[in-house]
């Protein structure tokens, strides 16, 4: 009796087993898009918090385009909702908040990061900072706005710029923000 009452416990654990292993074992799924750069080596990671929440998803990542005014997508898409608080990724100065487009837009020159210095945007935003202010890293810039996102659902895009040259501002972010956290075992139950 005892050995057909192991059966299933048995082929459960094992089943478990193989589970955990397959998941510890396979690669992390990716923040990027497919084909684009991981980091740009020029960026510094001065980046020291995610423009929204703990840890997004990344709707659409960064996709250079070929060419100057060729297709592609000049930032990043973070999933957010309406009213979420928007903070400055790195320490810098604010060089542009408020309307463009008929989008709210805030503009940050990041502190320390050569010339021309970089410049992040988040939009849609609206701003609760000033054109000049000073930004610490994680200090709120403004709120998500309901409406002027071009996701599917309500998302922010984040960029970034060294003049006129779009970049890939993940690239900003150490590698210990970009990782997701580890891996939980659940229980289960029969």
């Amino acid at each position: 009796m005892r050995a057909k009452q192991c059966v299933p416990v048995c082929a459960r654990l094992v089943l478990v087993l193989v589970m955990t292993t397959a998941v510890l074992l396979a690669p992390p799924p990716p923040l990027f898009a497919a084909g684009a750069p991981v980091a740009d080596v020029t960026v510094p990671t001065v980046g020291r918090t995610w423009p929204v929440g703990l840890r997004p998803r990344v709707l659409r990542g960064w996709e250079p385009p070929a060419t100057a005014y060729g297709r592609g997508h000049r930032g990043v898409d973070l999933t957010a909702t309406p009213g979420t608080p928007v903070r400055a990724v790195a320490a810098g100065r604010v060089s542009f908040a408020g309307r463009v487009a008929g989008k709210g837009v805030v503009s940050v020159e990041l502190t320390g990061t050569g010339e021309p210095p970089l410049r992040t945007t988040y939009e849609p935003v609206t701003a609760s900072v000033e054109e000049g202010e000073e930004v610490e890293p994680g200090e709120v810039i403004g709120t998500v706005d309901a409406t002027g996102s071009h996701c599917t659902v309500t998302c922010v895009h984040w960029g970034l710029r060294r003049d006129e040259t779009y970049l890939n501002p993940l690239s900003l972010l150490p590698p210990w923000l970009l990782r997701r956290g580890p891996s939980r075992l659940l229980p289960v139950w029969s």
